[in-house]
């Protein structure tokens, strides 16, 4: 069951991808030809490295939160 959930959800990701015409994305052209497309992408970069941080320093504290309550 849990298989044909994630296939049948993999699929459907598949079939949206092709939901958009690749030629017709304007900003992201006006972006490359200013240069403006590599600000926005460090941005994006910063917000992921960001969070896995995050998410990391959060896990560090929970491992250390159970391991004190298991002692």
């Amino acid at each position: 069951m849990k298989r044909s959930l994630i296939l049948i959800l993999l699929l459907l990701n598949f079939v949206t991808a092709f939901a958009q015409d690749p030629a017709s994305v304007e900003m992201a052209d006006t972006l490359r030809s200013s240069g403006k497309i590599y600000v926005v992408i460090g941005t994006i970069v910063i917000i992921f490295i960001g969070l896995a941080i995050y998410l990391f320093a959060i896990d560090r504290r929970l491992k250390k939160l159970k391991n004190k309550n298991s002692s």
